[in-house]
């Protein structure tokens, strides 16, 4: 029973004696061809596979191509992140802005419009795709329609200033200005509403 397998196969006859000294030359050529193992401090015990420093592996085509793609994640994340951030910078720039503007326009109507709690008369204009209305009284109504006033929105509310304080808010914003009448128009009597229309 102490015989090894090689000499059991020998002596049946399965293997003769020149395969065996062809298997063990080719496994000697391998074992030539084959890198020795780095020498690190320690002894290396049997049947425990060698050490390799990490840097030494190469790694293979499908890590690389991982790396590239997760490479590729990161820029497409970074840049998502810069857009996000500059498209928020422009939001609050233009919210700072706006406060500006509003913020101006109520220092210029301070003590400045000409509502009146008395005023009963309705005035109807066009402002923002809709009608609104503001409250005046018989000598306002006929200077709004000359041109002389105009109404600025302010806060949700419609104010009553006059022509120089509406066009200093058209040179501010707009946007804030409601109703002016251009004086040439207002002299033609062409305010945009037919002749005929009955109220």
């Amino acid at each position: 029973m102490a015989d090894s397998l090689r000499d059991q196969l020998l002596k049946s006859g399965i293997v003769k004696q020149v395969q065996v000294d062809r298997a063990q030359t080719d496994r000697a050529r391998e074992d030539k061809r084959r890198p020795a193992p780095p020498q690190s401090g320690k002894p290396q015990r049997k049947g425990e596979k060698p050490h390799t420093s990490a840097h030494a592996v190469r790694p293979s085509r499908q890590s690389q191509q991982d790396i590239d793609l997760a490479r590729a994640y990161a820029i497409r994340a970074q840049t998502e992140a810069s857009e996000r951030k500059r498209a928020e910078q422009e939001v609050a720039e233009q919210a700072r802005l706006r406060r500006e503007r509003k913020l101006k326009i109520q220092l210029l109507l301070d003590g400045k419009t000409l509502n009146k709690a008395e005023a009963d008369q309705p005035r109807n204009f066009e402002y923002g795709g809709k009608i609104r209305r503001v409250h005046v009284d018989a000598a306002q109504l006929v200077a709004l329609n000359a041109g002389e006033i105009g109404v600025v929105q302010q806060a949700g509310r419609y104010f009553l200033v006059s022509r120089e304080i509406a066009e200093q808010v058209r040179d501010i914003d707009p946007q804030q200005l409601a109703l002016l009448i251009d004086p040439a128009a207002a002299d033609a009597g062409d305010d945009g509403v037919p002749d005929d229309l009955m109220w």
